[in-house]
Formats: C-alpha cells, sequence, structure tokens
C-alpha cells in the first residue's frame, strides 16, 4: 500500500476479474455438462427411476467437482494441459536414467 503522501500511482483490482469462474461452487462448465447429461437422461428415459438416478448421478457429481474446486479451482485447465504435454514430459526424470 502507497502512503497517503505518496507519489506511487494506485490502481484498482477489481474482484470480478480475478475470481475463477465458478457456478454452485464448482466449475462453471464442468456442473453446466453434468447437468445437461442428467438432463438428457431424464427426458429420454421418461420413468420416475431415470429422474432420481439422473438427479442423484448430478447430486454426487456436482459434490465432487465442490471438493475438486476447492482444492483448486483451476484444476481442470490444470489437468488438461498436463493431458497434452504428457507425450513431451516422460515420468522418468531423464530419458537416460538407469533402473
Amino acid at each position: 500500500m502507497a502512503e497517503p503522501g505518496s507519489t506511487l500511482d494506485r490502481s484498482r483490482i477489481h474482484r470480478a476479474l480475478s475470481r475463477p469462474n465458478l457456478l454452485l461452487g464448482a466449475d462453471r462448465e464442468l456442473v453446466l455438462l453434468t447437468g445437461l447429461a442428467a438432463a438428457i437422461l431424464i427426458f429420454v428415459v421418461l420413468t420416475p427411476y431415470s429422474a432420481l438416478f439422473g438427479v442423484a448421478v448430478w447430486v454426487v457429481v456436482v459434490a465432487a467437482l465442490r471438493m475438486m474446486a476447492k482444492a483448486d479451482p483451476m484444476m481442470r485447465r490444470v489437468y488438461a494441459r498436463h493431458v497434452g504435454y504428457r507425450p513431451y514430459y516422460r515420468p522418468t526424470s531423464t530419458p537416460w536414467r538407469r533402473f
């Protein structure tokens, strides 16, 4: 923080620009995708059992996604990047490592 008599410039950083994009406390895209899958299950099968099963699956998946977002809100993006770079970064320290 700059002192009141200081000549330093101050810039406001709005919270909305630095917060992760969450819905129901979980990653927005994954929550919407699981909601779409549950809705498709419910409206394609059209039985009370499928409705209960679809809602139960959606609630369980959203709970798991909330736990994931609580650990790291950017985990989905980090994992997708990890999968993309997997061919380039081997799990060993060097290709010439001896076993």
